[in-house]
């Protein structure tokens, strides 16, 4: 690379008079003076032409590298972040590039040594409304888009005096910043980038002539290629850089048309996350997989291996199951996105204890979460357990020192609560949108359908039960007391099978279901649910209600002296 550049610098620069009347220096093949091709084109585009005419194909150059480089002669800078440019200013200086810009870029680079043209002088316009108005000129645009290979727009730049432009860095007001800072709308709105957005677009549509870097992440990039290239762009730099300008300015759009749409909700959906996490497979080694997103937002890993797509379905299942349980010291251990563990207790060694007994089987492999502080006692206590994840918003030192004794076990420090009220899924063609189920009964929703009302205990293990049962696949049947869940049925086609899954399980752990409570995320259809729960020693129920046959199961617990409560919210998950 390095010999060709140093050819096509040679080349470029030698006059083709100086080719014309000197045949003979090319007389070093042919015995005879070569006829030169009439060169019609400008001079580069012309080489394999005018070499073919006395050099063997086999010891020619790649011409085709020769012509898509391209010598950066002058650029435009106008940015809001400055940090890094350094190196490539001193590039730029060290070729000789002439440099426009304005502003604060103006006094930055200044700042480097470097002589700068300001735009108001390329333009004879100043800057103008506050800045506002400071690029948008043809002498500007019309630099960076006209065609260096048209003569029509050749012809044009030279009768309206406008310079090309081979560089432009530009990057845009940080707008989705300024609406994260809970800003005022006026401060938001002037936040919107006009004359940045145009630069980039012109630009990056440009770009058989233009390099276009638009963002601060791609300023060490460019110095790395201007280095090694000796100052110049290959057409194949310039296309990369284009396309990465265009999914930056999308991305600037799609946040503009979003916080708009907060108001005036059109329907429509626009997405745009900027970074993507390639993750080891996704549900089976089969299959690629990536997760978009900033998930250190969210998550500190503190220890372990790289999480996997199974990995982060569970982990999103398992915090959303926590959260349910603010003022309680909770423990939940899940597989496949369902509990079979959850618990509350009064130290965390409590809880995860009662979570672990309902199901010792499953609990291996599993995601744990809490949301307390997980203390040296509750470490050493889970650390004989094989498990893949653990979730906590906090580790005390001695907890880390006995939990990092497996290498590849992960430990994650939850920041926060998870963001957002929407969950999006690809559908046959298509996405379908929901509002997350953000709906949690407590006492107050109950509505009591028997004569017998639920004691207050079994109002507390009924709340319990309701806030697992949400969690849980359909169709599903959770059997609990106010602390600690006994077992549950998980994705049954029946919810009669959901119910004797539960039961056989909470057997088979040991649990007398004498007293116990039942919770069932859709209503009853006929009565033989309440009256298998009844013969297994369950004693009150909650459900949605809403079926046409509802006094069937209602006159079956007034009979056999259960209790029933209706909370009218249906808890699907699928």
């Amino acid at each position: 690379m390095k010999k060709l550049l140093g050819v096509y610098s040679w080349l470029v620069a030698l006059p083709k008079k100086c080719i014309e009347s000197t045949p003979s220096f090319f007389n070093f093949h042919s015995q005879k003076t070569p006829r030169l091709p009439k060169i019609s084109s400008p001079f580069p585009q012309a080489l394999p032409g005018i070499f073919s005419t006395f050099v063997p194909s086999s010891i020619l150059p790649d011409f085709s590298i020769l012509m898509a480089l391209k010598k950066i002669q002058s650029a435009l800078i106008s940015v809001y972040y400055k940090d890094k440019l350094e190196p490539i200013i001193a590039l730029l200086k060290q070729h000789g590039v002439t440099i426009y810009s304005t502003g604060g870029t103006q006094e930055f680079i200044e700042g480097q040594g470097a002589t700068v043209v300001p735009v108001e002088e390329l333009t004879s316009y100043p800057s103008i409304f506050g800045g506002r108005v400071k690029t948008l000129h043809p002498k500007v645009f019309g630099g960076i888009l006209q065609r260096r290979d048209h003569e029509g727009d050749i012809a044009q730049a030279a009768t309206y005096d406008i310079p090309a432009i081979d560089l432009v860095i530009v990057d845009l007001y940080p707008f989705e910043e300024t609406v994260a800072s809970g800003a005022s709308e006026a401060d938001i709105i002037e936040k919107i980038d006009i004359g940045g957005i145009s630069l980039i677009r012109a630009a990056a549509k440009n770009f058989k002539d233009v390099t276009i870097i638009a963002s601060k992440n791609q300023y060490e990039e460019l110095a790395t290629k201007l280095q090694a290239q000796d100052g110049a762009t290959t057409l194949e730099d310039r296309r990369y850089f284009a396309a990465q300008a265009f999914q930056v300015s999308s991305n600037y759009d799609t946040h503009i048309f979003n916080y708009f749409n907060r108001v005036e909700n059109i329907p429509a959906l626009k997405i745009s996350e900027t970074e993507a996490k390639a993750l080891r497979y996704g549900e089976n080694p089969h299959q690629s997989a990536h997760f978009y997103g900033k998930l250190e937002d969210l998550f500190a890993q503190l220890h372990g291996k790289e999480m996997s797509y199974n990995n982060l379905v569970d982990i999103d299942a398992a915090v959303h199951l926590i959260a349910e349980f603010p003022d309680q010291t909770a423990f939940a251990i899940l597989k496949h996105t369902n509990a079979c563990g959850c618990a509350t207790g009064a130290t965390v060694k409590e809880a995860y204890q009662k979570a672990f007994a309902a199901d010792t089987t499953s609990a291996f492999g599993g995601v744990l979460v809490t949301n307390r502080t997980v203390d040296q006692a509750a470490a050493e206590e889970m650390n004989s357990l094989f498990f893949e994840v653990l979730i906590a918003p906090a580790f005390s030192p001695e907890a880390l020192a006995v939990l990092m004794s497996k290498k590849n076990r992960i430990l994650l420090q939850q920041k926060g609560e998870v963001p957002g009220t929407k969950q999006l899924k690809t559908l046959l063609n298509g996405i379908i949108e929901q509002d997350k189920d953000l709906a949690t009964e407590g006492k107050a929703d109950f509505t009591v359908a028997t004569t017998l009302a639920p004691s207050e205990k079994e109002l507390d293990a009924l709340v319990f039960a309701a806030k697992v049962c949400k969690h849980t696949k359909s169709n599903t049947i959770v059997l609990s007391n106010d602390s600690q869940l006994f077992a549950s049925g998980v994705g049954q086609t029946s919810r009669v099978d959901a119910l004797r899954q539960a039961i056989v399980k909470a057997n088979e752990f040991g649990f007398n279901l004498k007293g116990a409570v039942m919770a069932s995320d859709a209503f009853f259809p006929f009565p033989d649910c309440v009256a298998i729960a009844q013969e297994a020693g369950i004693t009150a129920v909650v459900q949605p209600g809403g079926s046409i046959k509802d006094q069937d199961s209602i006159d079956y617990c007034n009979a056999n002296g259960m209790s029933m409560v209706l909370t009218g919210v249906r808890h699907f998950k699928h």
